[in-house]
């Protein structure tokens, strides 16, 4: 989800002098995220809001760009805090020589933050465990610039806007936002300053072993309200699971996730709440990650939807409705809308980046949403999703697969192709959408328009999965279905395939001119288990991916380090991205093949334990050779949609998980799971009912599933 604008010509020369841009993006490695989706914080480590990307924001607006304390001309010592949960943090510094009539400190600050949807608190404690009286004036500065997302994404500069002030706190407005804080207890002094900063001024006296407190609260609202409001606490579209393993970083890393994708779920206000239900009749999807791209993302929703599906099927079903009901129905160049086609992302209004690069409220701009909408409405009716919602979205997918032919048709190929043709979208519409993203072996980048190897895979996988919704519904057109998708096998494996010195491999794609695109990439873990290749052709993939150019210890390099053009730090073309390490495992297990599966697994879980738990949207490629813990990618989303349900994604693959509840079976064949072992989880959910798993120590196998599923194990 780059929007970022790349270099077309690898052979341009940059001199220093314009290779610094005025906005450079900000860097957020070392931030702490607090989520409550529509809403986040964005702060240091030490809990000051203050520069780059910091902030309150509330859909896609920042609400407050500065909130920092200070205590004249006392030092504030930071000595701890982070993360207490995705929506709650705190802080811990010390007033240093305030008090201290010994080396030990004696007054502390603890900051408590907790974030709702459209509501920030911050409280502040101050204790006194010295044997002095103390006496210090603690101020907090406010301010804001009310900045839209996409100018903060930019790195630019804005002015600040003025401040309202009464006695008990400071409020701002502009174009229909505002923004509201108020203290708990009124502050000895308030003051807005002719540079927009309001300061909130408290005198605090304190005996020994005494403490003083105050509430910051902090609400942000549109006149017109959210696009994309929070659902309700406690209508969770999923079973949460319990995981207890030999290996507590695993156990630790699926919590995280878990709680992560809890608090960046949205709903649409479109639903239809007659339908009534544990999430009450609200639709909901995972807004794909804060703080770039805390909306609705095609690809990434679905993504997220499907590698959740053994918590449940609610989610998979409020995803598919939601996106369901902005098909697309007409031809519009400027949104590149088309019949049957899923859209790319919904905005509140047209993002601006640069004069040459803006995209519309509602863009259709990826090819890959649609045969994934397809491809998660079968795997959900797998699950177990209730037959007469899957009925309901059958036309809608009758509607996809049309998209898919007729798209295929337009090149005269038959391959799914994509091209800007407004001239102000993403260049590249795969999920690698970075401009240089997508490039030949000696690093020329590929002219469109270009057909991705992974999305053939995808429209492969689509077609099938369609026909069997089609034939076990009783609707005619699913033979037809399984023979295109058998052209479609065959042409892949006349036009895609090239060779090296290793061997043969599937192109990344083929450019305007039906020329393979020979670079090695990731994607070739998004072709395993789709059915698109055979027997031979996964097992040169499977051996592909385990080698050290791709598998990098830390999960999967996007691009080959033996490539021309290789980045670690490149967004698409050499870092690792944790949901596409996941696919890889997901299709290697599928395919036949756990034990290439397990090191691509290990590695993740290395890295989750680096990034506490917490997996980045990304992160640099460079490898366990140059050290145990990977480096960040400094304007990675955390936490990310995909990146936190990669975590059951690795599981379900560990476990040898798969369901046919249609044909009332489930599977589980644990493969690398046994690296784990003793391992328990409980809370899974299949066909409705709860799935508990148990795994012995000596690889024996207990499972509890609901009643009227035969367990099949291998």
């Amino acid at each position: 989800m780059d929007t970022t604008v790349k270099p077309q010509d690898t052979n341009d020369s940059v001199t220093a002098s314009t290779s610094v841009a005025a906005d450079l993006q900000p860097f957020l490695h070392d931030a702490v995220v607090t989520l409550y989706a529509p809403s986040f914080v964005i702060s240091r480590a030490d809990g000051q809001l203050g520069g780059g990307a910091d902030g309150f924001y509330h859909g896609d607006r920042r609400a407050l760009s500065q909130l920092a304390v200070t205590a004249g001309p006392i030092a504030l010592a930071p000595v701890g805090g982070g993360l207490r949960g995705a929506d709650r943090a705190d802080f811990r510094s010390i007033l240093r020589g305030l008090g201290e009539v010994t080396p030990d400190p004696a007054v502390t600050l603890l900051r408590r933050r907790t974030v709702a949807s459209g509501r920030l608190e911050e409280s502040f404690e101050v204790t006194n465990a010295g044997t002095q009286r103390v006496r210090f004036r603690l101020t907090v500065t406010a301010a804001t610039d009310l900045a839209l997302m996409e100018r903060v994404k930019s790195g630019h500069v804005l002015e600040p806007v003025r401040a309202e002030s009464d006695s008990h706190g400071l409020a701002w407005s502009r174009d229909g936002f505002s923004v509201r804080l108020v203290s708990e207890p009124a502050p000895d002094a308030l003051e807005a300053a002719e540079a927009a900063e309001g300061r909130l001024s408290y005198d605090i006296e304190l005996a020994p072993g005494t403490s003083w407190t105050a509430t910051l609260r902090c609400t942000a609202a549109y006149a017109d309200g959210d696009q994309f409001p929070a659902p309700p606490a406690d209508a969770v579209p999923w079973r949460t699971p319990a995981l207890r393993s030999a290996d507590r970083r695993f156990d630790q890393w699926l919590d995280q996730s878990v709680a992560d994708a809890d608090r960046l779920r949205l709903m649409d206000p479109r639903s239809d709440e007659r339908r009534g239900g544990p999430t009450g009749g609200v639709d909901q999807f995972l807004a794909a990650g804060a703080p770039w791209f805390l909306t609705l993302f095609g690809r990434d929703s679905l993504w997220a939807a499907r590698m959740l599906l053994p918590l449940g099927t609610d989610l998979a079903a409020g995803t598919l409705r939601t996106l369901a009901r902005r098909q697309g129905t007409a031809v519009d160049p400027a949104t590149e809308e088309q019949p049957g086609k899923i859209l790319h992302e919904v905005r509140r209004a047209t993002q601006d980046f640069t004069d040459t690069f803006s995209l519309p409220p509602v863009y259709y701009g990826t090819v890959d949403a649609t045969p994934l909408w397809i491809t998660l409405l079968h795997d959900a009716w797998r699950w177990g999703l209730a037959p007469a919602e899957v009925e309901q979205l059958l036309p809608h997918a009758e509607s996809a697969l049309g998209w898919l032919r007729d798209q295929a048709d337009a090149g005269g190929d038959g391959f799914l192709k994509y091209v800007d043709r407004t001239g102000r979208g993403l260049a590249n519409q795969g999920w690698k959408d970075s401009g240089d993203a997508i490039r030949h072996r000696d690093g020329r980048l590929a002219e469109p328009p270009i057909a991705l190897c992974e999305v053939q895979a995808y429209a492969y996988e689509a077609a099938r999965g369609g026909a069997a919704l089609l034939r076990a519904f009783g609707r005619p057109g699913a033979d037809a279905w399984e023979e295109w998708a058998d052209g479609l096998a065959d042409r892949f494996r006349k036009r895609f395939w090239v060779e090296d010195a290793r061997g043969a491999y599937p192109a990344v794609a083929l450019d305007r001119d039906g020329r393979p695109v020979d670079s090695v990439t990731s994607g070739f873990g998004h072709l395993l288990g789709t059915g698109l290749l055979n027997q031979e052709e996964s097992a040169a993939l499977a051996a592909r991916l385990a080698g050290p150019d791709l598998d990098s210890g830390h999960g999967l390099r996007t691009l080959s380090s033996d490539s021309v053009g290789f980045n670690p730090y490149g967004y698409h073309i050499g870092s690792i991205w944790p949901h596409d390490t996941a696919i890889a495992v997901h299709g290697l297990v599928r395919a036949g093949f756990p034990d290439a599966a397990a090191p691509l697994a290990a590695g993740l879980l290395t890295a989750s334990a680096a990034f506490d738990a917490r997996l980045p949207e990304l992160f640099a490629g460079h490898g366990a050779d140059a050290g145990p813990r990977p480096a960040p990618y400094p304007a990675s989303c955390r936490p990310q949609a995909w990146a936190a349900a990669a975590s059951v994604q690795v599981l379900a693959s560990a476990l040898g998980l798969d369901a046919d509840v249609p044909g009332g079976t489930v599977t589980v064949a644990p493969t690398f799971a046994r690296a784990y072992g003793p391992l328990t989880v409980t809370g899974l959910q299949v066909g409705g009912g709860q799935l508990d798993v148990a795994l012995a120590a000596d690889g024996a196998v207990r499972v509890t599933a609901p009643e009227g599923l035969t367990v099949v194990t291998a």
